[in-house]
């Protein structure tokens, strides 16, 4: 089997062929002349990562790369909304899961909720603010949503800064319904 010349670490050129030997010599060691120094380059710049410190303190930074700190009393304000949230989440899914067999699925379908479009209406005459969320992907669901929304509405709560009261609602589907057994006798 004949090999190409670029699968080959020899001259191709006859043993007799001085000239081609000696050319084919200088170039490899130029070849390892040239790897020996991106070695050497190598090695120094591993050092040079070895020697670099891996956390800076606040102070070490230069100006233009500090960034601005949030002030205690923001952070506390922050931390409080959360929580607030958490909490009414967190009273939201315990109302939700008394009305699901799979008491799991409460978070998650509250999540859905809090991502789902609504149409919000306010009427001034009645003195309503009305939010009618979309249905969502299963009656199942539909139904736990309803149990909440109920819940919602008996706390008669108005709209902060206004005189509305919040009034929510699901659009009624045909397979919201339960299903009925019609094997009875």
């Amino acid at each position: 089997m004949e090999r190409s010349p670029a699968h080959t670490l020899h001259p191709i050129a006859d043993r007799d062929d001085s000239d081609a030997i000696a050319r084919w010599e200088q170039q490899q060691s130029k070849l390892r002349e040239t790897v020996e120094l991106l070695e050497h380059d190598l090695k120094q710049v591993q050092q040079q990562r070895k020697a670099t410190p891996h956390h800076l303190a606040w102070e070490e930074l230069e100006t233009q790369d500090k960034f601005e700190r949030l002030a205690p009393s923001r952070k506390r304000l922050l931390d409080t909304v959360k929580l607030i949230a958490y909490r009414a989440e967190t009273a939201m899914v315990t109302i939700v899961r008394s009305a699901l067999a799979r008491k799991d699925d409460a978070r998650a379908l509250v999540r859905d909720l809090f991502r789902s479009p609504a149409d919000i209406t306010p009427d001034a005459v009645s003195g309503e603010l009305r939010i009618q969320l979309h249905s969502l992907a299963n009656p199942r669901n539909n139904r736990a949503l309803r149990v909440l929304l109920e819940e919602l509405n008996a706390a008669e709560m108005t709209y902060p800064g206004t005189q509305l009261k919040l009034v929510y609602s699901l659009p009624a589907g045909p397979d919201d319904e339960k299903p009925t057994n019609s094997f009875s006798a």
